[in-house]
């Protein structure tokens, strides 16, 4: 627009107007974009789902430092709702939390001196949209990030997209017959126009989605595939390839897509179990004077035309006589010879195989073998070429198939048709039958390539987690066939191969079309025209360069030890890629071998493999059954602390993940119990502290507790702070050698059970007068070690649920920020074990407190199965071992609280001492046995009231002895037990004996109270 345009006020209307309308339709869901109105109804969903992340993705740069407050409430909500998890992630990502030298330096860990920990974020489609398989590389791989990055390591999660080739000239090619046109039609430019274009209307959603997952990536350095530098580097390395030999065309087998016109890489391709039909027909022997033939099964009769030769099993009596001579092919009449191999399965069909080199893989190696000619009998759309008969041409292959088995039936060639089940070939993209077919393609050598790969594993340069993936990595690149990286496409990278003149052999390699022409030029072709190759590289390619690309490769190879070439790849230090185990060959190979070949180096160091995320009965997620769990609308009800912590906790490395909305439903109980641990430190634990100008520095953490101050603390104290820090040992432990599921259940179990169950609820005794509590000193430190162990574990935890972690660490006390050149968020919080620290512990206090716990739990028991009121006080002698009486002493107030006794009325003596043995002797007390010797005893009329016991008891012996003998005359009566079958009697006498045992108990139970 020229610098002296002023739009007139006719003008600003017209633009007010468009944007209203469009905004409207964007609320009301009819496009997924303000500004788009060419996206279908079906990605509305995806719209409302990641609607409150868009303004963080678009606008968190400009944002000026430490802006958009979260957590600028005083106290927390009543009630937990991770409805605040979108304002966190702004905040994070506006203040470049995640920027791998975001953690300030210290005394206690300086990020610059410690090497750099990178993660290679696999990219997701560029047009796609959020599925379980994204959901649980997010939740691993943050887990990796945020741990390493509060380890005082840089961390580089590294983000980006695919340009997802054969999936986007998909949808484009759609639109445009929609149109009523092609993309031949419109040709290349304007085809590559509306991609790009497409790409952008559609391209932001999935990294928005990421985002609401809470990908603590650093998307300042997010790539795309096709951006300008990583285009370059594609360029760079076919080249390099190229110079070093190891690219070259040829002829090859590929998985063929008749509708998009291209070739398709293995992992494109998808097997069904399809019902279809197995074909026999004869296959007459030449000049046979007996009308002899050779019987033959096929399920794709189409072929025929295609077949060189019938192939038989060289042990196989019946065709042996014919290894040698020819057959005729059916409609073509020409012959083809009759051979011999052992691939051919005696049993299966007729034992006698029609060899179509050039429409079948298999096929095509036996015809290598047997130097069989290869014939093509289909155009690029499966139409018939030329090399079927004339009344065939032009037919697409299904019609061929059904016309020609109608001309054989009419000749006498059919023997007969069968029902087959069979595994056929699709297009993951297009749902189209794949097509086997020779084709002229580009090719990269990787048997040198594939050595240097297995070599890395088996020299240990590359650890692959778990171990067992080892001999399947080993067994591929064993094996290895040259890999086809050239698609008949449009959009994506563009070979740089450059053809001279009219010839399809004759051709220079050039990074750019200048660099050709220079290169034809020195090559005596001045003058002639440069054309060049219309095929696309495989995404495969350019994924295949994404850790050493991403990061400045190749333009940064020569510059210093800053650059993020030599920081994040040349020198890191470690390097995990974590993805699901069924891309192992078909990305993390290719990584391996590229980057070998192309920097010398393995591009990782750690690959570290997820399962699959299935349905709760260990089926696979489909549409079709209906058991598909969508990310988005879990994160929309549960939050995502809920759907990361529910699949990453309880599995194991490379297993499958079974899950359900109960496991969902529960984790969100558990941040549940987390929002009502925080909230009573800080609104009951903490409420006559808070608002000092003490409260941060008296009750915030400033780092592991010394053994000075550990030494002072109460058993229960110690027992706690000893917990945590073994939680933290072992959850750190675990991290580092990617059991991440094993450390997440340890910080689960450690939250419920120990702090929620147990400390908790004893602190109370600390610090409420009417529970016990009247030291002021040992009220401050139940809240100080309440703290500090609340913290310590949720810095542990946040990993696993990053946004309900810092939204609680933010609402207890916490140390002062070290610099101000960071946010202070638990993000970038150091971890609660540094590298040369040790934790204070006590196995002593851990073992009196176990014994604490079982006598606690035996009176809990004691009640159940007395059907003791709830409310209801009990008296109570507890014997324990003489070195345990000061201990259980000095918490009988926990124990009055826990086990609901009466505290007027509890003893605790010596084991042998005169108490405990008038307690043994009083004839009316229940002995009850705990760990360490402990006994209890309890009067039962504390157990108990005895009017009330004995009229339940005989109302129940009367309902018992009714149904008794009620069961005894039917199993009495003429003819039950000879008519009845024998499982219904045997069921009848177990009943009868169940219920007598009952009303025995009863009579016991009322003779004892009698």
């Amino acid at each position: 627009v020229p610098s002296t345009f002023k739009p007139s006020m006719l003008t600003i209307i017209i633009i007010g107007l468009t944007m209203l309308l469009s905004n409207v339709m964007f609320v009301r869901g009819f496009c997924s974009s303000p500004t788009s109105f060419l996206l279908s109804s079906s990605k509305r969903l995806s719209v409302r789902s990641t609607k409150r992340f868009l303004s963080s993705s678009s606008s968190s740069s400009n944002n000026p430092k430490f802006s958009h407050d979260p957590f600028s409430d005083a106290s927390l909500e009543s009630t937990y709702d991770p409805s605040f998890e979108s304002g966190i992630y702004k905040w994070w990502e506006s203040n470049k939390a995640f920027d791998p030298d975001a953690k300030p330096s210290s005394t206690s860990t300086s990020s610059s001196s410690k090497s750099p920990y990178v993660i290679p974020m696999p990219p997701p489609n560029v047009t796609g949209r959020l599925h379980m398989g994204h959901a649980i590389f997010v939740a691993l791989q943050d887990v990796l990030a945020r741990f390493h990055r509060m380890r005082g390591r840089p961390t580089l999660w590294t983000p980006g997209t695919d340009h997802a080739g054969i999936a986007t000239q998909l949808q484009v090619e759609k639109q445009l017959i929609e149109e009523g046109t092609t993309r031949e039609e419109v040709g290349r430019e304007e085809f590559l126009r509306r991609a790009w274009a497409y790409k952008e209307q559609q391209g932001g959603f999935i990294t928005t989605q990421l985002r609401s997952l809470g990908a603590s990536a650093d998307w300042s350095r997010e790539r795309f595939t096709m951006d300008p530098d990583m285009s370059a580097g594609v360029v760079e390395a076919f080249v390099r390839l190229h110079e070093k030999g190891l690219v070259y065309r040829g002829e090859y087998m590929v998985n063929w897509a008749p509708t998009l016109k291209t070739a398709v890489s293995d992992l494109e391709v998808e097997y069904s179990e399809e019902e279809g039909k197995l074909y026999y027909f004869k296959y007459m022997v030449s000049g046979s004077s007996t009308d002899e033939y050779l019987p033959v099964a096929t399920t794709r009769p189409e072929t025929i035309w295609g077949d060189s030769a019938v192939c038989v099993h060289p042990e196989d009596s019946r065709f042996s006589h014919l290894v040698g001579s020819t057959v005729v092919v059916p409609t073509s009449g020409r012959a083809i010879p009759v051979i011999a191999d052992t691939y051919v399965d005696m049993e299966f069909g007729t034992g006698a195989l029609k060899i179509t080199p050039g429409h079948d893989p298999n096929d095509y190696e036996i015809g290598k073998r047997h130097d069989l000619l290869t014939i093509n009998i289909m155009e690029k759309d499966a139409t018939m070429n030329q090399a079927v008969p004339d009344k065939y041409r032009g037919m697409d292959r299904f019609e061929a198939r059904s016309a020609l088995w109608s001309d054989m039936e009419k000749l006498g060639l059919t023997i007969k048709v069968e029902p087959h089940s069979q595994r056929v070939p699709r297009s993951q993209r297009g749902g189209e039958v794949i097509e086997p077919m020779v084709s002229s393609q580009w090719f990269v050598k990787t048997s040198g390539m594939g050595r240097k790969a297995l070599d890395a594993v088996k020299n240990k340069d590359i650890e692959i987690i778990p171990s067992r993936f080892e001999k399947v990595w080993y067994n591929w690149l064993e094996d290895i066939h040259d890999w086809c990286i050239s698609r008949q496409l449009w959009w994506g990278h563009r070979i740089p191969v450059y053809y001279v003149g009219g010839s399809e052999t004759e051709y220079v390699v050039a990074r750019s079309p200048e660099e050709a022409r220079e290169k034809a030029d020195a090559m005596g072709h001045q003058g002639k025209e440069l054309r060049q190759e219309d095929d696309v590289l495989d995404t495969w390619f350019s994924s295949g360069l994404w850790p050493f690309a991403t990061v400045g490769w190749p333009q940064q190879e020569n510059d210093g030890p800053d650059s993020d070439l030599s920081r994040f790849y040349t020198n890191y230090g470690d390097a995990c890629l974590e993805t699901g185990y069924d891309i192992l060959f078909f990305w993390v190979a290719r990584m391996v071998m590229m980057g070998l070949e192309l920097t010398d180096k393995v591009p990782f160091n750690t690959v570290y493999m997820h399962g699959l995320v299935r349905a709760a009965d260990g089926s696979k997620m489909s549409k079709t059954k209906g058991n598909v769990i969508d990310p988005l609308e879990t994160v929309e009800k549960y939050g995502a602390d809920s759907l990361r912590y529910s699949l990453v906790t309880g599995v194991t490395p490379g297993q499958d993940i079974p899950l359900n909305m109960d496991k969902i439903e529960s984790n969100r109980m558990f941040a549940n119990k987390l929002w009502n641990i925080a909230k009573f430190i800080t609104e009951n634990a903490l409420k006559e502290e808070k608002g000092s100008d003490e409260y941060d520095e008296i009750f915030g953490v400033h780092g592991p507790m010394t053994q000075q101050e550990f030494d002072g603390l109460a058993t229960p104290e110690k027992w706690i702070v000893t917990k945590c820090h073994r939680l933290v040992e072992s959850c750190t432990s675990d991290i580092e050698r990617y059991q991440l599921g094993q450390a997440g259940q340890k910080v689960y179990e450690f939250l419920r059970d120990d702090l929620a169950d147990w400390y908790l609820e004893m602190s109370k005794t600390r610090f409420y007068e009417g529970l016990g509590g009247t030291d002021k000193d040992v009220a401050k430190t139940s809240k100080r070690v309440l703290v500090y162990v609340f913290d310590r574990a949720l810095r542990v935890l946040h990993p696993y649920m990053p946004f309900v972690t810092e939204k609680l660490w933010q609402h207890i006390p916490r140390k002062a920020p070290e610099s101000s050149d960071a946010i202070h968020s638990i993000s970038l919080a150091d971890w609660p074990l540094l590298e040369g620290e040790s934790l204070a512990s006590d196995d002593d206090a851990v073992a009196k407190f176990e014994v604490f716990q079982s006598l606690v739990r035996s009176i809990r028991n004691a009640r159940a199965e007395y059907n003791v009121e709830q409310g209801k006080k009990i008296p109570a002698v507890l014997v324990v071992r003489p070195d345990m009486v000061d201990t259980v002493a000095a918490e009988v107030a926990s124990i009055v609280l826990l086990a609901r006794l009466d505290p007027e009325a509890v003893n605790v003596c010596a084991t042998s001492s005169p108490a405990a043995e008038a307690a043994a002797a009083e004839e009316g007390n229940v002995q009850l046995v705990a760990e360490g010797g402990t006994e209890i005893y309890i009067p039962k009329s504390g157990l108990v009231d005895a009017e009330k016991e004995i009229a339940r008891l005989i109302k129940q012996r009367e309902k018992l002895g009714k149904e008794v003998e009620k069961l005894e005359k039917r199993i009495n009566s003429p003819g039950f037990a000879d008519k009845a079958p024998p499982a219904v009697v045997d069921k009848a006498r177990i009943e009868l004996q169940d219920l007598v045992a009952q009303s025995e108990k009863v009579a016991d139970s009322l003779k004892s109270l009698a």
